[in-house]
């Protein structure tokens, strides 16, 4: 892979049972070269969601991949992950920057607003991350404003994750333009996710 082509990024799915995720997510570890592992478990139960972090901890840090996890930053320094995605825009980075010091990971999405990933961005985010990048039935079906990376990719030097419904024509054309690719439930819905992750990282040549 060229070095100035965009990272890939695993998001795990909101709802999985641990022991038979693992096989898959292992198969596309070692499929495609991914520069860091999201824990995005949803739920509110600490146990499971902290043994889910243990059981991806050991996968990803295996193969000397970071892992992060969505919102529960708590969570994240307990069970030895690298750092916390946010899920609320620039609202908590200065708290969590604090908390994780200059060598944890800090990120935040932001959704479609160029705005909040400034503020996200000049106040100590790690990356920014906006979506839904395609087409989605979800929230209000808003989608992100194409030019916010091409504007971004000039202006910025935080790096920018694209995420959210991405298709093979979309990481084609964005290729020039963002940092990263978040790829998560466009894999997880296909029977093989390793096959289907290894077509969406090659539109990326």
């Amino acid at each position: 892979m060229a070095e100035d082509l965009p990272q890939i990024y695993l998001v795990t799915p909101a709802e999985f049972e641990l022991s038979a995720f693992l096989p898959r997510l292992e198969a596309c570890l070692d499929a495609v070269e991914v520069a860091c592992l999201r824990l995005a478990l949803g739920g509110a139960d600490e146990g499971r969601i902290g043994k889910a972090a243990d059981g991806l901890r050991e996968v990803a840090h295996a193969r000397d991949i970071p892992i992060v996890i969505e919102t529960h930053g708590l969570i994240a320094k307990a069970h030895g992950l690298d750092g916390v995605h946010l899920m609320d825009g620039a609202r908590q980075v200065r708290l969590w920057r604090k908390e994780f010091g200059e060598d944890g990971i800090v990120g935040a999405f932001c959704s479609t607003s160029r705005h909040e990933g400034l503020n996200a961005g000049e106040i100590g985010a790690d990356y920014v991350s906006f979506g839904p990048t395609g087409a989605s039935a979800l929230g209000r079906g808003e989608t992100v404003d194409p030019d916010v990376y091409a504007w971004w990719s000039e202006m910025i030097e935080v790096p920018v994750v694209a995420e959210g419904a991405l298709t093979e024509d979309l990481v084609r054309a964005l290729t020039p333009q963002v940092d990263f690719f978040a790829i998560g439930e466009e894999i997880w819905r296909e029977e093989d996710a390793a096959e289907a992750l290894m077509r969406l990282a090659a539109a990326r040549s």
